[in-house]
Protein backbone atom coordinates (compact mmCIF):
# COMPACT_ATOMS: atom_id res chain seq x y z
CA UNK A 1 0.00 0.00 0.00
CA UNK A 2 1.24 3.46 -0.71
CA UNK A 3 2.40 6.04 1.62
CA UNK A 4 -0.35 9.26 2.30
CA UNK A 5 -2.08 10.41 -0.70
CA UNK A 6 -4.03 13.98 -1.19
CA UNK A 7 -6.79 14.25 -3.18
CA UNK A 8 -8.31 18.25 -4.37
CA UNK A 9 -11.59 16.97 -6.31
CA UNK A 10 -13.54 15.51 -3.55
CA UNK A 11 -16.53 14.33 -4.81
CA UNK A 12 -20.04 14.65 -2.27
CA UNK A 13 -19.50 11.59 0.11
CA UNK A 14 -21.87 9.96 2.32
CA UNK A 15 -19.33 8.53 4.71
CA UNK A 16 -18.14 10.52 7.65
CA UNK A 17 -14.59 12.25 6.82
CA UNK A 18 -13.50 10.98 10.46
CA UNK A 19 -12.66 7.77 9.02
CA UNK A 20 -9.66 6.63 7.47
CA UNK A 21 -9.64 6.40 3.36
CA UNK A 22 -9.28 2.41 3.72
CA UNK A 23 -12.56 2.54 6.05
CA UNK A 24 -14.37 4.92 3.54
CA UNK A 25 -13.31 1.85 0.70
CA UNK A 26 -15.00 -0.54 2.47
CA UNK A 27 -17.89 1.32 3.24
CA UNK A 28 -18.18 1.88 -0.36
CA UNK A 29 -17.30 -1.63 -1.84
CA UNK A 30 -17.87 -3.73 0.68
CA UNK A 31 -21.43 -4.89 -0.67
CA UNK A 32 -21.36 -7.74 -3.44
CA UNK A 33 -24.20 -5.66 -5.50
CA UNK A 34 -21.85 -3.06 -6.06
CA UNK A 35 -18.91 -4.86 -6.63
CA UNK A 36 -21.04 -6.95 -9.50
CA UNK A 37 -22.55 -3.89 -10.93
CA UNK A 38 -18.91 -2.27 -11.50
CA UNK A 39 -17.95 -5.69 -12.66
CA UNK A 40 -20.62 -5.73 -15.24
CA UNK A 41 -19.71 -1.97 -15.98
CA UNK A 42 -15.90 -2.68 -17.17
CA UNK A 43 -16.77 -6.78 -18.32
CA UNK A 44 -19.93 -5.93 -20.44
CA UNK A 45 -19.91 -2.33 -20.65
CA UNK A 46 -23.50 -1.99 -19.23
CA UNK A 47 -24.37 2.01 -18.47
CA UNK A 48 -27.96 2.13 -17.97
CA UNK A 49 -30.64 1.07 -15.23
CA UNK A 50 -32.13 -1.48 -17.00
CA UNK A 51 -29.24 -3.12 -18.29
CA UNK A 52 -27.79 -3.88 -14.91
CA UNK A 53 -31.70 -4.87 -13.97
CA UNK A 54 -31.74 -7.49 -16.78
CA UNK A 55 -28.01 -8.61 -16.11
CA UNK A 56 -28.10 -9.16 -12.73
CA UNK A 57 -32.03 -10.22 -11.92
CA UNK A 58 -31.45 -7.36 -9.15
CA UNK A 59 -34.69 -5.38 -7.60
CA UNK A 60 -35.42 -2.04 -8.62
CA UNK A 61 -35.36 -0.79 -5.19
CA UNK A 62 -31.89 -2.12 -4.90
CA UNK A 63 -30.45 -1.19 -7.62
CA UNK A 64 -31.38 2.55 -7.36
CA UNK A 65 -29.63 2.34 -3.58
CA UNK A 66 -26.43 1.36 -4.93
CA UNK A 67 -26.41 3.72 -7.78
CA UNK A 68 -27.09 6.13 -5.93
CA UNK A 69 -24.41 5.40 -3.85
CA UNK A 70 -22.14 5.12 -6.44
CA UNK A 71 -22.68 8.51 -7.49
CA UNK A 72 -22.79 10.32 -4.53
CA UNK A 73 -18.89 8.79 -4.20
CA UNK A 74 -17.76 10.23 -7.30
CA UNK A 75 -17.24 6.11 -9.12
CA UNK A 76 -20.20 6.77 -11.60
CA UNK A 77 -21.87 10.43 -13.34
CA UNK A 78 -24.39 10.52 -15.72
CA UNK A 79 -24.96 11.59 -18.97
CA UNK A 80 -27.96 12.06 -21.18
CA UNK A 81 -28.09 10.02 -24.67
CA UNK A 82 -30.67 9.73 -27.29
CA UNK A 83 -32.61 6.30 -27.61
CA UNK A 84 -35.93 7.35 -29.49
CA UNK A 85 -36.36 9.94 -26.23
CA UNK A 86 -33.77 11.70 -23.90
CA UNK A 87 -32.53 9.02 -21.47
CA UNK A 88 -29.89 9.04 -19.21
CA UNK A 89 -26.92 6.64 -18.61
CA UNK A 90 -24.02 5.80 -15.76
CA UNK A 91 -21.09 6.55 -16.99
CA UNK A 92 -17.40 5.60 -15.08
CA UNK A 93 -15.69 8.73 -14.37
CA UNK A 94 -12.17 8.89 -13.75
CA UNK A 95 -12.09 7.41 -9.71
CA UNK A 96 -14.35 4.56 -10.60
CA UNK A 97 -12.11 3.80 -14.33
CA UNK A 98 -8.93 3.38 -11.63
CA UNK A 99 -11.40 0.06 -10.12
CA UNK A 100 -9.79 -1.49 -12.92
CA UNK A 101 -7.01 -2.90 -11.55
CA UNK A 102 -9.13 -4.24 -8.62
CA UNK A 103 -11.03 -5.84 -10.47
CA UNK A 104 -8.26 -7.55 -12.82
CA UNK A 105 -6.72 -8.48 -9.79
CA UNK A 106 -10.14 -10.41 -8.11
CA UNK A 107 -10.56 -12.02 -11.93
CA UNK A 108 -6.21 -13.39 -11.88
CA UNK A 109 -6.97 -14.59 -7.70
CA UNK A 110 -9.82 -16.42 -9.37
CA UNK A 111 -7.97 -17.83 -11.59
CA UNK A 112 -5.32 -19.02 -9.95
CA UNK A 113 -6.85 -20.58 -6.88
CA UNK A 114 -10.41 -21.76 -8.60
CA UNK A 115 -11.45 -24.08 -11.23
CA UNK A 116 -14.28 -22.00 -12.29
CA UNK A 117 -14.14 -20.93 -15.88
CA UNK A 118 -13.81 -17.27 -16.35
CA UNK A 119 -12.81 -14.75 -19.27
CA UNK A 120 -9.99 -14.81 -20.89
CA UNK A 121 -7.50 -11.89 -20.11
CA UNK A 122 -6.05 -10.66 -22.97
CA UNK A 123 -3.11 -8.33 -22.73
CA UNK A 124 -2.89 -6.38 -26.43
CA UNK A 125 0.46 -5.90 -26.47
CA UNK A 126 1.38 -9.22 -26.84
CA UNK A 127 -1.58 -10.46 -28.13
CA UNK A 128 -1.96 -13.33 -24.77
CA UNK A 129 -4.15 -14.43 -22.54
CA UNK A 130 -1.96 -13.82 -19.44
CA UNK A 131 -2.57 -14.40 -15.54
CA UNK A 132 -1.72 -11.06 -14.01
CA UNK A 133 0.87 -11.06 -11.64
CA UNK A 134 1.50 -8.19 -8.50
CA UNK A 135 4.83 -6.49 -8.75
CA UNK A 136 6.26 -3.22 -7.30
CA UNK A 137 5.80 -0.06 -8.93
CA UNK A 138 8.88 1.03 -8.35
CA UNK A 139 11.14 -1.52 -9.23
CA UNK A 140 9.21 -3.92 -11.09
CA UNK A 141 9.85 -6.73 -8.94
CA UNK A 142 6.93 -9.70 -8.59
CA UNK A 143 5.93 -9.89 -4.70
CA UNK A 144 4.07 -11.13 -2.13
CA UNK A 145 2.93 -9.96 0.88
CA UNK A 146 5.95 -11.96 2.65
CA UNK A 147 7.57 -9.47 0.46
CA UNK A 148 6.31 -5.81 2.18
CA UNK A 149 6.42 -4.68 5.98
CA UNK A 150 3.63 -2.27 6.77
CA UNK A 151 3.60 0.81 9.46
CA UNK A 152 0.69 2.17 10.51
CA UNK A 153 -0.18 5.86 11.21
CA UNK A 154 -1.15 6.85 14.67
CA UNK A 155 -4.68 6.81 13.95
CA UNK A 156 -4.63 4.01 11.48
CA UNK A 157 -7.23 1.41 13.64
CA UNK A 158 -9.79 -0.67 12.35
CA UNK A 159 -12.01 0.40 14.41
CA UNK A 160 -12.41 3.63 12.28
CA UNK A 161 -14.04 1.24 9.67
CA UNK A 162 -16.95 0.50 12.31
CA UNK A 163 -20.12 2.08 10.27
CA UNK A 164 -23.27 1.34 11.00
CA UNK A 165 -25.12 -1.04 8.73
CA UNK A 166 -26.46 0.38 5.47
CA UNK A 167 -27.41 -2.64 4.19
CA UNK A 168 -28.14 -5.79 4.94
CA UNK A 169 -25.88 -8.71 4.08
CA UNK A 170 -26.86 -9.58 0.19
CA UNK A 171 -26.06 -13.25 -1.83
CA UNK A 172 -26.20 -13.19 -5.38
CA UNK A 173 -28.97 -15.68 -5.89
CA UNK A 174 -27.16 -16.47 -9.54
CA UNK A 175 -23.80 -18.01 -9.75
CA UNK A 176 -23.96 -18.34 -13.99
CA UNK A 177 -22.71 -15.00 -14.90
CA UNK A 178 -20.31 -14.21 -16.78
CA UNK A 179 -17.41 -13.84 -15.39
CA UNK A 180 -19.06 -14.35 -11.78
CA UNK A 181 -16.16 -14.76 -9.00
CA UNK A 182 -18.09 -16.04 -6.04
CA UNK A 183 -15.06 -17.02 -3.67
CA UNK A 184 -13.76 -13.16 -4.68
CA UNK A 185 -16.80 -11.84 -3.98
CA UNK A 186 -17.10 -14.14 -0.18
CA UNK A 187 -14.20 -12.40 1.06
CA UNK A 188 -15.14 -8.69 -0.38
CA UNK A 189 -18.36 -8.98 -0.21
CA UNK A 190 -19.24 -7.08 2.90
CA UNK A 191 -17.58 -4.76 5.00
CA UNK A 192 -16.45 -7.22 7.93
CA UNK A 193 -15.23 -10.12 5.96
CA UNK A 194 -12.70 -7.06 3.91
CA UNK A 195 -11.81 -5.61 7.68
CA UNK A 196 -11.07 -8.91 9.22
CA UNK A 197 -8.84 -10.45 6.00
CA UNK A 198 -6.92 -6.56 5.95
CA UNK A 199 -6.15 -7.15 9.91
CA UNK A 200 -4.87 -10.69 9.52
CA UNK A 201 -2.60 -9.15 6.79
CA UNK A 202 -1.60 -7.01 9.63
CA UNK A 203 -0.43 -9.14 11.86
CA UNK A 204 -4.03 -10.42 14.29
CA UNK A 205 -4.38 -13.77 15.34
CA UNK A 206 -6.15 -15.03 17.79
CA UNK A 207 -10.45 -14.31 18.28
CA UNK A 208 -9.41 -11.20 20.55
CA UNK A 209 -7.24 -9.63 18.19
CA UNK A 210 -9.48 -9.30 15.85
CA UNK A 211 -12.59 -8.44 18.10
CA UNK A 212 -10.19 -5.78 19.91
CA UNK A 213 -8.40 -4.35 16.01
CA UNK A 214 -12.66 -4.32 14.82
CA UNK A 215 -14.43 -3.61 17.28
CA UNK A 216 -16.92 -6.31 15.82
CA UNK A 217 -19.54 -7.99 17.40
CA UNK A 218 -18.37 -11.22 18.92
CA UNK A 219 -21.65 -12.94 16.69
CA UNK A 220 -19.98 -11.54 13.36
CA UNK A 221 -16.45 -12.40 13.82
CA UNK A 222 -17.55 -16.10 14.70
CA UNK A 223 -19.05 -15.92 11.45
CA UNK A 224 -16.62 -14.46 9.03
CA UNK A 225 -13.77 -16.72 10.90
CA UNK A 226 -15.86 -20.38 10.36
CA UNK A 227 -16.36 -18.77 6.63
CA UNK A 228 -13.03 -17.68 6.21
CA UNK A 229 -11.39 -21.23 7.09
CA UNK A 230 -14.57 -23.14 5.02
CA UNK A 231 -12.98 -20.79 2.22
CA UNK A 232 -9.61 -21.94 2.19
CA UNK A 233 -8.24 -18.54 3.37
CA UNK A 234 -7.82 -18.91 7.22
CA UNK A 235 -6.41 -22.15 9.01
CA UNK A 236 -7.38 -22.85 12.62
CA UNK A 237 -4.61 -24.24 15.10
CA UNK A 238 -3.97 -24.10 18.20
CA UNK A 239 -6.67 -21.20 18.96
CA UNK A 240 -4.51 -18.83 15.96
CA UNK A 241 -6.23 -17.93 12.81
CA UNK A 242 -3.17 -17.85 10.26
CA UNK A 243 -3.28 -17.17 6.42
CA UNK A 244 -2.95 -19.98 4.61
CA UNK A 245 -1.03 -19.61 0.80
CA UNK A 246 -4.50 -18.75 -0.72
CA UNK A 247 -5.40 -16.33 1.69
CA UNK A 248 -1.49 -14.62 1.20
CA UNK A 249 -1.98 -14.40 -2.77
CA UNK A 250 -5.28 -12.33 -1.46
CA UNK A 251 -2.64 -9.66 -0.63
CA UNK A 252 -2.69 -8.85 -4.69
CA UNK A 253 -6.33 -7.35 -3.99
CA UNK A 254 -5.83 -6.27 -0.95
CA UNK A 255 -2.48 -4.10 -2.05
CA UNK A 256 -4.93 -2.09 -4.80
CA UNK A 257 -8.25 -1.77 -2.68
CA UNK A 258 -5.76 0.50 -0.36
CA UNK A 259 -3.45 1.89 -3.12
CA UNK A 260 -7.14 2.99 -4.45
CA UNK A 261 -8.47 4.20 -1.25
CA UNK A 262 -5.70 6.33 -0.10
CA UNK A 263 -5.29 7.90 -3.70
CA UNK A 264 -8.86 9.16 -4.03
CA UNK A 265 -10.52 9.33 -0.72
CA UNK A 266 -9.24 12.39 1.64
CA UNK A 267 -9.35 11.07 5.37
CA UNK A 268 -7.68 12.78 8.63
CA UNK A 269 -3.74 12.93 8.51
CA UNK A 270 -2.20 9.59 10.55
CA UNK A 271 -4.79 7.00 9.39
CA UNK A 272 -2.97 6.03 6.43
CA UNK A 273 -0.79 2.40 6.27
CA UNK A 274 2.13 2.24 4.41
CA UNK A 275 3.51 -0.66 3.12
CA UNK A 276 7.56 -0.67 1.90
CA UNK A 277 8.65 -3.69 -0.70
CA UNK A 278 11.56 -5.00 1.29
CA UNK A 279 13.70 -5.20 -2.05
CA UNK A 280 14.17 -1.85 -2.79
CA UNK A 281 12.72 -0.36 0.04
CA UNK A 282 9.96 1.79 -1.48
CA UNK A 283 6.22 2.73 -0.56
CA UNK A 284 4.52 0.12 -2.31
CA UNK A 285 2.73 1.30 -5.66
CA UNK A 286 1.02 -1.85 -6.61
CA UNK A 287 1.12 -2.65 -10.44
CA UNK A 288 0.03 -5.84 -12.43
CA UNK A 289 2.54 -6.92 -15.00
CA UNK A 290 1.85 -9.73 -18.11
CA UNK A 291 2.60 -13.10 -17.00
CA UNK A 292 3.73 -13.70 -20.68
CA UNK A 293 5.45 -10.45 -21.86
CA UNK A 294 6.12 -9.08 -18.35
CA UNK A 295 5.11 -5.53 -19.43
CA UNK A 296 2.53 -3.25 -16.97
CA UNK A 297 -0.89 -3.89 -17.97
CA UNK A 298 -2.39 -0.69 -18.77
CA UNK A 299 -6.57 -0.59 -18.61
CA UNK A 300 -6.43 0.59 -22.69
CA UNK A 301 -4.35 -2.50 -23.64
CA UNK A 302 -6.25 -5.15 -21.73
CA UNK A 303 -9.60 -6.44 -22.64
CA UNK A 304 -11.79 -9.69 -21.46
CA UNK A 305 -13.29 -12.36 -24.31
CA UNK A 306 -16.75 -12.69 -23.23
Amino acid sequence: MPGVQTTTAVAERTTPVELSAIGQALAILGDRWVLLILQRAFLLRVRTFAGWRDELGISESVLASRLKELLAHGILTTAAYRNGRTRNEYRLTDRGLDLWSLLVAIHSWERDWTDRPLPPLVHDVCGRDVRAYLACGGCREGMTARDTRTVRGPLATFARVGLPRQHRRTIATRTDFIGYCPDSMEILGDRWSTSVLAAAFLGARRFGDFQTELGIAPSVLTDRLRRFVELGVFQLGGGNYRLTERGLAFFKVFAFLVSWAQRELPAPAGSELTITHHSCGAALTPVLLCSDCGGKLERREVHFIT
